[in-house]
């Protein structure tokens, strides 16, 4: 009985879970059938992206404010000429100010503002356009010569800020988000120029940095590349015509000499010019030691793109050649070379009867150096055989030259090196050798004998000056023709002229 009563419990059980659920599924299929109500949103869960787009354009125009605010604070200039106070707190926050700046141009990932742009252009005049004071020579010692050496580098007391500002004038050009076309508009002609006039600057650490920066203008700005061409120029003008000074010639070179390997083929007259009249006087002021280097690989760059300027730097070099400076003439003398080693037959015949005229001056200069640098042209395996192309019209040139070193030359290393180039000319060609020998030997015996007949005038006068013949007359042709002097034709009196 209770079997049945609990199996009836069961039943009724799973019958009701059933409907339920059955209930529930209904419920829930209506539920979907309906349309959804609109639910009501809340401000935050739909603005999030504009307020965080407004706060990051709140922060970009902070920074940007502070950025022209420390530049405004830069733009006040310390003086460093009180070395008592260089470690100033002026001077110190003016500092940060600046190493903060190079950070910002560093790190920033926004394009420059054309407000910030003359901001920092302004910043730049300020700081680095000056004029440099004249140079201070030390006063005598008590040993009568100077306490310091002239050419001892003079370091700026102010290099503590310059150097920064130079670091953060070359992030500026640099920078891929300054606009060319706005930073032209500021960096003009003017600024261009008082760039350039800093190259005078005696410290080698201020040039160092500002050719590095010309370098970079030159190359991003190009509107300004013909006026940077002209400015150089100008430079050079007044330095080799007018001042004879300048502290930057030599960086100026440097720059060049990738501006000229950049020049197209053929090239333009305007450059040809260039060479002509501001590379090659530059050979002139007595200081061209100090930058040699740099002028001869800009005029190596000219002759590379158009061999035909080879003749021309020939000539300008002659046309320089230093008379009394043998340290100069040696200087000279390796720069010839490598032109030489550079110049085709075409070329060299143009010059070749000046060239080696003065070569056999240099042969028989009583510097010793000179004249031994001037024999070891002849270890030059091109112009040996150039040379010996043009025997005929060279060797009769430079055989006189020989002949009085192996004869009279003082020095013993300069006697072997004749005889091993007289060696190698015989060998090349005997019968003009020996041509040249006896043609010398003429002259020399016709120049003895010019030497016997002055010595023997001048005898014949001091012996008629101290027999007291001539005292208180006057100078007779039959006297001068005594001596040896030739008597002049005489003189016709002109006939009066008739009205």
């Amino acid at each position: 009985m209770w079997k049945h009563i609990l199996v009836k419990l069961a039943w009724k059980s799973s019958k009701s879970n059933s409907g339920g659920s059955n209930s529930s599924t209904n419920n829930n299929a209506t539920s979907l059938d309906k349309p959804d109500k609109p639910k009501a949103i809340s401000p935050s869960s739909v603005l999030p992206t504009e307020l965080e787009s407004t706060s990051n354009y709140s922060h970009v125009m902070e920074k940007h404010e502070t950025f022209l605010k420390k530049l405004d604070l830069c733009c006040i200039t310390c003086d460093f000429s009180d070395r008592a106070k260089d470690y100033s707190e002026d001077k110190e926050s003016k500092r940060q100010a600046l190493i903060e700046l190079v950070e910002f141009l560093t790190s920033c990932n926004e394009q420059l503002s054309e407000p910030m742009i003359i901001a920092l252009c302004r910043m730049f005049s300020i700081n680095l356009f000056r004029v440099f004071p004249p140079k201070i020579r030390s006063k005598p010692g008590p040993t009568g010569g100077a306490d310091i050496e002239e050419d001892d580098p003079v370091f700026d007391p102010s290099w503590y800020h310059i150097q920064i500002v130079y670091d953060l004038l070359l992030k500026f050009i640099t920078s891929s988000l300054v606009d060319v076309k706005i930073a032209r508009k500021y960096m003009d002609n003017s600024f261009v120029s008082k760039l350039l006039d800093l190259f005078d600057s005696e410290d080698p650490r201020e040039r160092d940095c500002l050719k590095t920066i010309l370098h970079r203008i030159y190359g991003k700005f190009m509107s300004h590349r013909p006026f940077i061409r002209k400015e150089v120029s100008n430079i050079f003008y007044r330095f080799v015509f007018e001042t004879d000074r300048h502290n930057g010639i030599a960086e100026l070179l440097e720059v060049f000499g990738s501006v000229i390997s950049g020049f197209a083929k053929p090239l333009k007259e305007e450059h040809k010019v260039f060479l002509w009249k501001a590379l090659v006087p530059l050979h002139k002021p007595k200081t061209v030691g100090t930058y040699l280097p740099q002028l001869t690989y800009c005029v190596m760059q000219f002759i590379e793109k158009e061999p035909k300027l080879a003749s021309t730097v020939i000539r300008g070099l002659l046309k320089y050649w230093p008379v009394t400076n043998s340290q100069k003439e040696m200087m000279f003398l390796g720069e010839l070379e490598e032109v030489l080693e550079a110049t085709d037959m075409a070329e060299f015949h143009k010059c070749m009867v000046p060239l080696f005229r003065r070569l056999a001056q240099c042969l028989n200069s009583s510097h010793f150096q000179v004249a031994e640098r001037a024999l070891f042209l002849s270890n030059n395996d091109h112009l040996v055989n150039m040379i010996s192309q043009n025997r005929q019209v060279i060797l009769p040139l430079i055989y006189p030259a020989l002949e009085r070193n192996a004869r009279w030359h003082w020095n013993r290393s300069v006697l072997n090196v004749t005889m091993n180039v007289r060696k190698m000319f015989f060998e090349m060609d005997e019968n003009l050798l020996l041509a040249c020998e006896s043609s010398f030997v003429e002259e020399e015996e016709k120049k003895a004998a010019t030497e016997e007949r002055r010595r023997l005038i001048w005898e014949r006068l001091e012996n008629f000056t101290a027999n007291g013949t001539g005292s208180g007359s006057a100078f007779s042709p039959a006297i001068g023709s005594e001596l040896g002097f030739g008597v002049p034709p005489p003189v016709v009196a002109a006939a009066p002229l008739v009205a």
